[in-house]
């Protein structure tokens, strides 16, 4: 989960570097901009400083063109609104902008971003992505619309100080999602004090929820249950959506989770890894592979212990089902906006951030589970960081978001179906109930079909 910042600082920031980049990305023909997001963490600078490196390169490369960055400095929901503003407009549209998977689709059907399929043609690394990397990108039309930097896995990391006062094994992997809740139980009655389990929830915490909470749960329920490819069809809240709510309503209900007026703020992602792990005040999280990078030396919080202190296992299925284990994958992608009026040299900065080299820094100073086979196979990522091997690993169980533009509306109803489960104002059934009659409505009555029961 990326850390997060309430509306106002957005707006303030956003319109700070709106007014800094002038006539937008037709005004100047040798400048090219690039917008970003900017962690809402002051001491986490990673993407500005790689950028900062960039543009020398690019710079040195182009004599006579400049490279302008453009940092959006929001929580993640609130970064996807200010770059869909930005792209409306000849004058505020970036060159190129750094795109969340999740909304790409979405960005695309409303013709703010360019096909760079002419350009990949010609690009020979291409070849060395990994196909579902790739399809990340591509849209309803058959046409890619951005090049992948890195994608993640999440699963389960677990504090073994506070295991082994729980009397719970350092070498924990539960097989099923009663383990899971067993474990925090036994935490919650042997460790007072000590949150036992934080699985996001809420419209709060946005897509962090719902991809990182949710779905992990109900992916492991069965096949496609949440969009049925096959029949390209959105499934209403089956058993399994049920099911997966039930197991939230009973993480909070059992106050096994953190109080839900810190799980439901925005900024909750923040306080997980800059507080409540290293101050060895949570046991249980579920959470993603990029977690340690802001632990490490270098990094904005420094925790010399945590390689030995924190514990890692895969999700289980809800049952122990095979594969018996479950993780969600998401990405960023390089795009260029379909209002750009250099999208050759807007292209030509893609390639320069995804050379081998480039992509390798990226990757390693980011945390980022490799998409570049060259990368992937480079000594100095596979000893980046203690368990990038586990998280590269999950790969094989990992599922992505259906890439179809009405998904952020359907990841904004099951937030709040879980909000709701979480604040114990509906049971399970009946927030599902609320999310399948969303659900019709959004995708349309004909676009939904009945989940198994």
């Amino acid at each position: 989960m990326r850390p997060t910042a309430p509306l106002l600082l957005v707006t303030v920031l956003a319109a700070a570097s709106l007014t800094a980049c002038g006539g937008g990305s037709g005004g100047d023909p040798d400048t090219v901009k690039v917008a970003y997001p900017r962690s809402t963490d002051n001491k986490v600078r990673i993407m500005d400083e790689y950028l900062a490196m960039i543009k020398k390169q690019f710079e040195q490369r182009h004599r006579g063109k400049k490279l302008q960055l453009v940092p959006i400095q929001a929580s993640q929901d609130d970064y996807y609104t200010k770059i869909q503003q930005m792209m409306r407009s000849p004058k505020t549209a970036p060159d190129v902008v750094h795109e969340d998977t999740f909304l790409i689709n979405s960005d695309i059907k409303s013709g703010y971003l360019r096909p760079l399929d002419d350009k990949l043609a010609a690009w020979k690394d291409w070849a060395r992505y990994a196909e579902t990397a790739k399809s990340s990108a591509r849209a309803e039309d058959g046409k890619t619309y951005g090049v992948p930097d890195g994608t993640d896995t999440r699963g389960l990391w677990f504090n073994k100080e506070i295991f082994a006062k729980a009397g719970l094994p350092a070498d924990w992997q539960p097989k099923t999602w009663q383990e899971v809740l067993d474990a925090a139980r036994t935490v919650k009655r042997k460790v007072p004090g000590v949150i036992p389990f934080n699985v996001y929830t809420g419209k709060g915490p946005g897509e962090a929820a719902v991809m990182q909470g949710f779905e992990m749960l109900l992916y492991g329920t069965g096949k496609d249950p949440l969009y049925d490819p096959a029949a390209k069809k959105w499934v209403a809240g089956g058993k399994g959506f049920t099911d997966a709510l039930e197991f939230v309503r009973t993480v909070y209900g059992e106050k096994l989770g953190p109080e839900p007026a810190d799980a439901l703020d925005p900024n909750v992602g923040t306080r997980v890894s800059a507080e409540w792990i290293p101050g060895g005040k949570l046991a249980i999280a579920l959470d993603g592979n990029w977690l340690p990078k802001s632990w490490l030396a270098k990094g904005a919080r420094p925790w010399p212990q945590w390689s030995k202190v924190m514990g890692r296992a895969a999700f289980p299925t809800q049952n122990g089902a095979a594969p018996g284990k479950v993780s969600l994958s998401g990405g960023w992608t390089w795009s260029i906006g379909a209002k750009s009026t250099k999208p050759d040299l807007a292209w030509q900065l893609i390639e320069l951030l995804q050379t081998k080299e480039n992509a390798l820094e990226w990757t390693v100073r980011d945390g980022q589970i490799a998409v570049r086979g060259d990368v992937a196979a480079d000594p100095r990522y596979r000893t980046s960081m203690p368990g990038i091997d586990f998280f590269t690993g999950l790969v094989e169980y990992t599922h992505y978001r259906p890439t179809l533009p009405v998904y952020p509306q359907v990841s904004g109803a099951i937030g709040e179906a879980m909000e709701s489960v979480t604040t114990g104002d509906a049971t399970a059934a009946k927030a599902a109930r609320g999310y399948d009659e969303q659900l019709k409505s959004i995708a349309g009555g004909g676009n939904v079909r009945d989940g198994a029961r």
